[in-house]
């Protein structure tokens, strides 16, 4: 139950992501940075969709995909239809590794060490959740302030959770 509600949670922050990175109205904002900003939208998402790919999808997956993390942040100009598949790719490998992932696998160690630390498999994909979550939560900031659109894209929503039912009375 537990390994469904993680992919759950990383499922609608991916589906999040490509609706931000969708309502950019000019893909060239995708690209802008602002002075002390050093992360682009299109950075980021390419950074978000190779962490859950190789980290998610290849290592607990078996997926084989092979990441370029130096990549992830000096690419510049990626059309956003590259993009959008990036994060499709990401959606594809997160529910094939957490459709193989058991509870008892959440309490084993994860199989590679990580920043030379070696943590539970459940700690972290906590923990790539609340990144991913965070570096969303940049996306959204960087949209808004480019384009001046307010508003949200429904990043984070109840709505889209496993569990998610209308409250008694409403």
């Amino acid at each position: 139950m537990l390994t469904s509600w993680i992919g759950g949670i990383l499922a609608r922050d991916l589906r999040a992501l490509r609706r931000e990175i969708e309502a950019y109205p000019n893909e060239r904002d995708l690209w802008q940075v602002q002075p002390g900003i050093t992360n682009s939208a299109g950075n980021l998402a390419l950074h978000l969709a190779g962490n859950l790919q190789y980290f998610v999808g290849a290592v607990l997956g078996g997926s084989g995909y092979v990441r370029d993390r130096d990549a992830e942040f000096k690419r510049r100009d990626v059309p956003r239809a590259e993009l959008l598949r990036a994060i499709d790719a990401a959606l594809d490998a997160v529910a094939r590794a957490m459709a193989r992932l058991s509870e008892q696998d959440l309490a084993q160690p994860y199989p590679q060490s990580v920043g030379g630390m070696s943590v539970t498999t459940g700690d972290f994909l906590l923990h790539l959740a609340a990144h991913f979550t965070y570096h969303l939560g940049q996306v959204d900031y960087h949209r808004r302030l480019l384009t001046g659109q307010a508003g949200q894209i429904r990043a984070v929503a109840l709505t889209e959770l496993s569990s998610a039912t209308a409250a008694p009375g409403r």
